[in-house]
């Protein structure tokens, strides 16, 4: 993407969020930018505005200023809008849905550039999608079976040749989720599968973990030694583990880059485990993922990346 004059930025995200901390005093120290933050949740509380005509359009948040002058906008946690609840659920979902409509498309029709597209983010959170898309793009993943049907899981896991991981299959912000190895006992309590279709996949014994931050084709590789802590199956486990920059092979790295546009996606975290065999196994992206633990960790620029990106499109340092 060729480079862009600096101009004002959105970030949308929940109020003290520590990525978003850190972004913002990057674009103050090194671009002398002051970002417009915004939480979805302060409306309705506060009022908004969008009108339009044959000539131009404006719109307004009272406690925000300067939207019409926004360039880029980081999609990095949006929320829905905290409406007042009432006595009839029918009135509190018109109301909810209103109040959202309003917000996502006064904000939606910006003309900047958007990290991420909220059409592309919403859909690439799909782990499904990202599945699909990862095969057609050349990366290897671990044969999957998602499913609500405990036979069929059961089924699965009984076929495979190896150790057989689950994990969630949604992306909610609920409580952290580990991936766990099935055990005969879990065998048993298959039937709570019902209710929360899961995720089954063989197990990739490891040589270690990468976690790749992407940003518009600039790749910021993490080395993670998770063979040698708590974290072997999930390595969010443990993070007192040796951490180093590394480098993705060409061919995975032309993968990636084509599952990236694929998605529709100008950031994503991306997780990856090489195997034991020597082989990149694509596990999932998360377009909204942390990563300033990776460069407290190394020492790597990851947050001046974005935050050059977001101003002048350019996401080298």
């Amino acid at each position: 993407m060729p480079q862009r004059q600096p101009g004002s930025v959105l970030i949308v995200t929940e109020t003290g969020d520590l990525h978003a901390d850190a972004v913002a005093a990057v674009m103050r120290d090194r671009h002398g930018i002051d970002p417009i933050r915004l939480d979805m949740r302060d409306f309705p509380t506060e009022s908004g505005t969008f009108r339009i005509g044959a000539s131009r359009s404006e719109r307004t948040l009272s406690h925000v200023l300067g939207l019409d002058g926004v360039g880029a906008v980081w999609w990095r946690r949006p929320h829905r809008c905290r409406v007042p609840t009432g006595i009839r659920s029918a009135d509190n979902e018109f109301r909810q849905a209103e109040c959202d409509g309003f917000l996502q498309g006064l904000l939606w029709s910006m003309p900047a550039v958007w990290v991420n597209d909220p059409g592309a983010d919403r859909t690439a959170t799909r782990k499904l999608v990202q599945l699909e898309a990862a095969v057609h793009a050349g990366l290897r993943i671990p044969e999957t079976l998602v499913t609500n049907d405990p036979e069929e899981a059961r089924r699965f896991v009984k076929s495979r040749s190896g150790a057989v991981i689950y994990k969630r299959t949604g992306t909610g912000r609920a409580e952290f989720s580990e991936t766990r190895v099935v055990s005969e006992p879990d065998l048993d309590r298959l039937d709570t599968i019902r209710s929360t279709p899961t995720t089954f996949q063989d197990y990739i014994e490891a040589a270690c973990d990468l976690r790749v931050v992407w940003i518009d084709g600039t790749e910021w590789t993490v080395r993670i030694d998770s063979q040698s802590g708590a974290g072997r199956v999930d390595s969010r486990l443990d993070t007192t583990v040796d951490f180093a920059p590394d480098r993705l092979p060409a061919a995975v790295s032309r993968s990636l880059s084509t599952l990236m546009g694929t998605l529709g996606l100008a950031f994503g975290v991306v997780d990856i485990r090489l195997g034991a065999d020597g082989e990149h196994y694509f596990l999932e992206v998360n377009p909204q993922g942390q990563f300033a633990y990776l460069e407290i960790k190394t020492g790597l620029p990851i947050v001046a990346s974005l935050a050059n990106f977001l101003v002048c499109g350019d996401a080298t340092v």
